[in-house]
């Protein structure tokens, strides 16, 4: 699959068209179901951290607008919350379960908790990159959102020891995946949300993997307008989306189930209790595997490499 069609429209329509392929996954397993912690708590838009506003995304206050040149102390503590106290609540859920987990860890969020991050590393989960900062970067240049990418890298080995196998910078621009691409030291990319199986893009004479992600089965939607009102809408939900996914994988088309999650958001008390609901439906199911999106990718570059 190339990232261009013939008649050189740069969006790709088709993809895998009405018949995907049959993505084998381990053990005959009907769907792969992959949780992201999203960890940003310390990374958002603060004039502490240089930035020109104060954080308006992903959060209680519900249309929220910057305050310009200004901190919002409301905001701050929400945000803190979630390094504080949701990440923890979500650190006890994925660990009694020994579920995996893959965090999207924006690098300067990531340095701010050290005991977060060894957490992160004692429980086994993949830590992926979400760049440097939690932050819009549709108005930024090539270079500049490069040397964010670039610094974020560094900071990432730093406080976790290793390198990033993927990324999802999350609040793009144009130039987000080919900058990525134009790098070339990702194993996967999950910028994207067009599919639910990974697929190869060529530039150039390479080839890149692409894992998509998620907005709908996302507790971000508790923080936008018609979004989740409470843990049941999110539990029936999430469970419903499973239960689809799975039945057409048993039914000859497995698929892969994204859900995203935030530590100030799910990691409220009432909402917790939602998804720990749906962490135990998941594991009553033996034809589902549960993994990280490093797990998929791998498996994805030996049974389906690019052609």
């Amino acid at each position: 699959m190339t990232r261009f069609d013939a008649q050189g429209y740069p969006r790709d329509m088709v993809g895998y068209g009405a018949n995907p392929p049959d993505p084998d996954w381990p053990n005959g397993a009907k769907v792969a179901v992959q949780f992201v912690i999203n960890y940003e708590e310390g990374g958002e838009n603060n004039i502490l951290h240089g930035d020109a506003a104060s954080e308006a995304f992903l959060s209680e206050i519900v249309g929220a607008e910057a305050w310009p040149g200004q901190r919002h102390m409301n905001m701050e503590s929400i945000y803190e919350f979630g390094s504080r106290v949701g990440f923890w609540r979500l650190h006890r859920l994925f660990t009694q379960r020994s579920m995996p987990v893959t965090v999207f860890g924006v690098a300067t969020a990531l340095e701010k908790n050290s005991q977060a991050v060894e957490a992160m590393k004692a429980a086994g989960w993949e830590i992926a990159s979400h760049g440097l900062k939690w932050i819009d970067y549709r108005h930024h240049s090539y270079d500049d959102e490069k040397a964010d990418i670039e610094r974020a890298i560094r900071i990432h080995e730093r406080v976790t020891g290793a390198l990033p196998a993927g990324l999802y910078q999350g609040r793009t621009s144009v130039n987000t995946l080919d900058i990525a691409m134009d790098m070339g030291c990702f194993d996967w990319l999950a910028d994207v949300y067009s599919d639910e199986l990974p697929y190869w893009v060529k530039r150039g004479e390479k080839h890149h993997l692409l894992v998509p992600y998620t907005l709908d089965a996302n507790d971000m939607r508790f923080a936008t307008p018609q979004g989740f009102n409470s843990g049941d809408q999110f539990f029936t939900y999430l469970r419903d989306t499973f239960d689809m996914l799975l039945e057409e994988g048993r039914g000859g088309a497995p698929r892969m189930m994204s859900v995203g999650l935030h530590c100030r958001l799910v990691g409220r008390p009432g909402r917790a209790k939602a998804l720990a609901r749906f962490l135990d439906h998941v594991a009553l199911h033996d034809d589902a595997w549960v993994c990280t999106r490093g797990d998929i990718a791998e498996h994805w570059r030996r049974n389906h490499p690019a052609e």
